[in-house]
């Protein structure tokens, strides 16, 4: 059994991830690391001894000691905090996956300098579903062509602090590439207030923030007399877990560099 780090145990995909774990064949936790102000540090984590790599263990701010012994490190903290945990990763030779979402240019610095020493894995959504998912918006666009438009529509629930969702935004960013195109140029957040007719080639993105819903996403592909729709919905909270665990997995002996879900799949 290899032992896993988690970074955001305390969160709501870190919870997910500890549950997950107890069905893993491969992946043990090795340490569950939350921020320094938590009110959580010092909580005993009550968990079945085959979801753990040792003895009951403890929340902790002290990564680098879990880091000392752990084959792979998953960060489903918050933004602010990924690029310290990549550079506390690199330092331990740890290969890292990032699930964590609304990360900004500085932390995708961070992430590939940190990625020339040790495998990184960057996943907005860990979903296996919304990896294939965009394998097919892709395909559908590259055959389609700039005569149909494209609209992403995204759901989740009304905690969730980044909108678009870090996975819209991939997608958006993946299908303008396919046309050749600069994503920030295409990209239209909203038309309230906009006149005028919709720019060719753009690629819109609606939000919906309510409830508890885990996460949908849809692909719009719309040309005249037709409509083409690429849907994912996630139920269960799960699912992500899985799909991480699985990614971790796979980035274990791997060698230096950036990795998406796509690499995991074989897409």
């Amino acid at each position: 059994m290899r032992s896993l780090v988690l970074f955001g145990v305390t969160g709501r995909m870190g919870q997910s991830i500890l549950r997950a774990l107890g069905e893993s064949t491969q992946l043990r936790l090795g340490g569950a690391i939350a921020s320094p102000d938590s009110p959580r540090l010092g909580e005993r984590l009550e968990l079945p001894a085959t979801a753990m790599a040792g003895p009951p263990m403890h929340i902790t701010s002290d990564a680098a000691s879990a880091l000392a012994s752990a084959a792979v490190a998953v960060d489903f903290s918050s933004s602010n905090a990924v690029a310290a945990h990549a550079a506390e990763c690199a330092a331990a030779d740890v290969p890292l996956l990032v699930g964590a979402t609304g990360l900004d240019a500085a932390t995708f610095d961070a992430l590939a300098a940190a990625a020339a020493r040790v495998a990184v894995l960057v996943a907005p959504n860990t979903s296996l579903g919304v990896g294939v998912l965009m394998k097919l918006a892709k395909l559908a666009a590259t055959a389609l062509g700039e005569s149909y438009d494209i609209e992403i529509f995204e759901a989740h629930h009304r905690g969730k602090r980044d909108a678009p969702s870090g996975t819209a935004l991939s997608i958006g960013g993946m299908l303008a590439e396919t046309r050749g195109r600069d994503p920030a140029e295409l990209a239209v957040y909203g038309r309230h207030g906009r006149e005028g007719s919709r720019a060719r080639g753009s690629i819109g993105f609606s939000v919906v923030r309510a409830g508890d819903i885990v996460g949908e996403h849809t692909v719009f592909f719309a040309g005249d007399g037709e409509r083409l729709e690429l849907t994912h919905r996630a139920t269960d909270r799960q699912c992500f877990a899985r799909g991480a665990l699985r990614g971790a997995e796979w980035l274990v002996g791997r060698p230096p560099g950036l990795y998406s879900m796509h690499d995991v799949l074989g897409l």
